[in-house]
């Protein structure tokens, strides 16, 4: 057998001889030490032994408190109990508290042999347990990381595809031209600005991106009509809605901001559309949302009227508190300085044209905001 370091704790000096002698002879490196905590400073100055031999009644500490120690603060060591003490409550009370072997005086020699060949062996064990594990969470850290590099790229690429459907409808609408992208910032804005955290933002940004998706579905004579809709082509134009959301909840990592699709037409007091939702009732992206829409529509300009400034979208906005707008989201809306949201029109405007797929990562900056 290899050579192994072995702590001896016994009082008694005969024995503690005894221990010695013998383990030395079968090759053993030993340190003998007289009471627990002498045998505590020992492993708090080198804690590299294969083995402790502990009695259990000696001065001071006992041999049992000694146990508990090594067990909470060295647990890859093992640890025989060789005592006088035949008690099999005892006995019991060691190995519960994690003793791997119990020797009981007088012994032959035969049986300390055998004992410490267990209690090495176990030792062993333990150690190539602990390595193994270790490896092993190396292993499950090194491909959990691995998966989440690849999960990202692919979030990344679903959303470059998302922000290449959003600009399909604006190609078929060059009124609307960029609105997507702005009433995707304001929305992402407000939601910070009420707390959403960001797994909830990503939710809402995608579906704020595609709130209009539906409408590539709706034609050309009445999407691209100049004038004032009759009442059978504005019952088409509201069928954007439920289009949208049967496209886009069809899509796995899209289903929820489906709902936000769905939900965009809603006002609060329940006399929007497709299903007269009122209140909490819509999710609360879409509630967010609504605002913003109605932020980018009021600012922008249309061939047949000049955008009207922030300051009267926003006087708006609070004159339709509670009836088309969540009062508690308009309260949020308000709190932010007006001046804010035209500088964020203009970092949209700026953005790239594959630029905005990031903002679902990482949401662009609230307004009045810049990054560290």
């Amino acid at each position: 057998m290899p050579q192994k370091r072995i702590l001896i704790v016994e009082d008694e000096a005969a024995m503690r001889d005894t221990l010695v002698a013998l383990l030395e002879h079968d090759g053993h490196a030993t340190t003998a030490t007289e009471n627990a905590q002498d045998a505590l400073i020992r492993l708090q100055q080198d804690p590299d032994y294969d083995l402790v031999l502990t009695d259990i009644i000696m001065p001071g500490s006992d041999g049992l408190s000694l146990l508990d120690d090594i067990s909470l603060d060295y647990p890859a060591i093992p640890v025989v109990i060789c005592t006088a003490i035949d008690d099999t409550q005892v006995a019991t009370s060691a190995f519960r508290r994690g003793a791997i072997d119990y020797l009981l005086k007088p012994f032959s020699r035969t049986e300390l042999d055998s004992v410490i060949l267990r209690a090495i062996e176990h030792g062993r064990l333990r150690k190539q347990n602990a390595i193994y594990r270790h490896n092993l969470e190396s292993i499950v850290s090194t491909r959990t990381g691995r998966l989440r590099s690849t999960m990202q790229d692919l979030e990344r690429s679903y959303d470059i595809t998302l922000e290449a459907m959003g600009d399909a409808l604006d190609l078929r609408d060059e009124e609307t031209e960029g609105h997507s992208r702005r009433v995707t910032a304001y929305t992402i804005a407000l939601a910070r600005s009420i707390g959403v955290e960001t797994d909830e933002l990503r939710i809402i940004a995608r579906g704020a991106f595609l709130h209009d998706i539906g409408k590539i579905a709706t034609p050309d004579s009445i999407l691209l009509k100049p004038g004032r809709l009759n009442t059978d082509e504005m019952t088409t134009m509201r069928e954007h809605c439920e289009r949208g959301y049967e496209m886009v909840r069809k899509i796995p990592f899209l289903r929820e901001a489906a709902e936000i699709v769905y939900a965009h037409q809603e006002r609060f007091d329940g006399t929007g559309y497709p299903r007269g939702l009122s209140g909490e009732a819509i999710p609360l992206g879409a509630r967010i949302f609504a605002i913003a829409d109605a932020l980018d529509a009021m600012t922008s300009d249309r061939p047949y009227r000049k955008g009207t400034s922030f300051e009267t979208a926003c006087a708006e906005i609070a004159r339709c508190s509670g009836k088309q707008f969540d009062p508690q989201i308009v309260e949020a809306f308000l709190a932010m300085p007006i001046n804010s949201w035209t500088d964020l029109r203009a970092e949209v405007a700026k953005m790239p044209t594959a630029g905005l797929s990031s903002t679902f990562c990482r949401p662009v900056l609230a307004p009045g905001r810049r990054e560290a």
